[in-house]
């Protein structure tokens, strides 16, 4: 009987060998936290008065995940599919606290390829996921370079250093075109570039010294001279082929410089006044020569006895003083990250977490959340008419371009596209090479971006994360991610999601419904441990679905 039993025994360890043998390895070393097992979960605001979108978020059981809101919201699964929410692994959030610093120095996700090494200042180096429950990546080593000079870029495309480039200049547009060995894939101009005020620092805090400057810049002139074929000048905050959002009737102000001094006399200022303009000298598909523009600005606002001086910030620095209220005219923009008006209107307009306007209008905060709960298109547009008359009324910004912009790639390189969304993927190309050099405009502040909004860093997570749904591949289209399949009930308050099985997080660990609750519970809950992010402003978070749970009162 003994026999039997040491024979029983050994088979079973035998057998757990084989099976150990057999689970596919790490490819990220597991920090020494022990796995947190799965257990269901809610995590629940006491009512809907703090604010915010959430009522509560529940972890089922493993495979599904509930999310209770407080409104309807037609845009959720849109919302969802962003790079900012990608999930994290439970024990990984728990052990680094949150902190995108530090977290960004191992970054664990799901997604098809994993940071091999971060030299900061030089190259981020991918390697292929061998683990990845989907389609595999089809070239082994992936490496983002960066330089701020399109002409450097083009120059690396050129030589064959880069296979590659993000906002080649428009300039070298036709070049591209023309030469057999490269490429150009023209992205939509789903952007704005705007000129930026923040209405608590004099003189910005006078409406008709806002409205002047308004007047005294020609945009028509900005778009002819610096931006490619596919650019337009706007008169709305959103891009023309957001409808509901855009509003064909509204137009913004025309330029006059006569009417520009009468209306800065009238607000006390007939000799003009000195200011500062500050941006950053990166190239955007909504500002592809920052330099150049904030120069010609310089001298349109001369004309109306402005004196400007011009100052120039790095990229990191710029985000987070404009964002935090810290800079009183500036140049900023910005590009869809999903395909909803929302996303342009409630960020920038109706955000409490966002500063660089100054103080919110509550007239034009009222509109937007009136439009953003309702499904109809129509009963929508309404609101959004209103919104477009207000913003060009208070202008906390004026509306410059619509910037169409382009990746270029080697000829030879399958696959290769451009999003209008600026989420490219890496996986899915293939230019018969174990290696793909890819060369952008900047380095990423981070590698965890649950606390980021500059686009260089969301494309760099996004080849290492994913979020519960995704975006077709160059497209706008909402399809599945880590969840299979989702389903709303009749008013749009409740969603619940379907999570995918065998899923694993770059360190071995296996996702579950529990990793989705404790990744949006970090941005949503202010008094949890992890909300630490890099800023701790979450501004993507606040902006999509209101005020934080838990929030210090101000």
């Amino acid at each position: 009987m003994k026999q039997k039993l040491f024979v029983l025994l050994a088979l079973f360890v035998v057998a757990s060998m084989v099976l150990a043998a057999c689970k596919p390895a790490p490819v990220v070393e597991k920090p020494p936290y022990d796995e947190v097992k799965f257990a269901p979960i809610k995590v629940e605001a006491p009512d809907c008065e703090y604010g915010g979108e959430f009522k509560s978020i529940e972890a089922v059981d493993e495979s599904t995940v509930k999310f209770t809101l407080c409104y309807p919201d037609p845009a959720f699964p849109s919302k969802l599919a962003f790079s900012v929410f990608s999930i994290q692994d439970t024990g990984y959030l728990n052990y680094f606290t949150g902190d995108s610093v530090k977290m960004s120095d191992k970054p664990n996700g799901t997604g098809p390829y994993f940071v091999k090494e971060w030299v900061r200042g030089d190259h981020i180096t991918y390697e292929a996921n061998p683990n990845y429950w989907g389609e595999k990546a089809k070239i082994k080593t992936v490496i983002f370079r960066w330089s701020e000079q399109s002409a450097q870029r083009l120059l690396e495309l050129q030589s064959g250093t880069a296979d590659g480039i993000d906002n080649p200049a428009p300039e070298d547009f036709a070049a591209i075109q023309g030469d057999s060995n490269l490429k150009l894939y023209p992205r939509p101009a789903l952007n704005i570039f705007y000129i930026g005020f923040n209405n608590t620092y004099p003189p910005f805090d006078n409406e008709k010294v806002r409205q002047a400057v308004a007047m005294g810049i020609d945009r028509q002139r900005i778009v002819d001279q610096y931006y490619p074929t596919g650019s337009s000048v706007a008169d709305n905050f959103v891009p023309p082929p957001f409808n509901p959002g855009y509003s064909p009737s509204i137009k913004w102000y025309d330029y006059s410089i006569d009417e520009a001094k009468k209306l800065l006399a009238e607000a006390g200022y007939p000799d003009g006044f000195e200011v500062t303009l500050s941006f950053r000298n990166v190239v955007r598909g909504y500002l592809p020569t920052p330099d150049k523009v904030a120069q010609e600005i310089q001298a349109q606002l001369a004309e109306i006895g402005i004196t400007v001086k011009i100052e120039e910030m790095e990229s990191a620095t710029f985000i987070d003083a404009t964002s935090a209220g810290q800079e009183d005219l500036y140049l900023l923009g910005w590009g869809a990250d999903y395909p909803d008006a929302t996303n342009f209107f409630d960020y920038h307009f109706a955000n409490d977490n966002n500063k660089q306007f100054g103080t919110l209008f509550p007239d034009i905060v009222t509109e937007i959340k009136a439009a953003a709960s309702l499904s109809d298109p129509v009963a929508r547009q309404q609101h959004y008419d209103k919104v477009n008359e207000l913003i060009k009324l208070h202008v906390p910004m004026i509306p410059v371009a619509h910037g169409g912009s382009a990746t270029a790639f080697k000829a030879n390189v399958e696959g290769a596209h451009s999003s209008p969304l600026s989420n490219e993927v890496f996986s899915v190309m293939n230019n018969g090479a174990a290696q793909l050099v890819w060369m952008q405009n900047g380095e990423p502040s981070s590698l965890w971006c649950s606390d980021e909004t500059d686009g260089e860093t969301l494309r760099a997570c996004e080849q290492v994360y994913e979020a519960l749904l995704s975006y077709k591949v160059g497209g706008v289209e909402v399809q599945a991610g880590l969840a299979e399949k989702w389903e709303p009930n009749a008013d749009l308050t409740e969603w619940t999601f379907t999570l995918r099985k065998g899923v694993t997080f770059h360190n071995g660990v296996a996702f579950d419904a529990g990793d989705v609750v404790s990744t949006f519970v970090a941005q949503w809950d202010a008094a949890s441990p992890n909300h630490v992010g890099r800023t701790a402003t979450f501004e993507y978070f606040g902006a999509f679905f209101g005020s934080f749970l838990n929030a210090p009162k101000p």
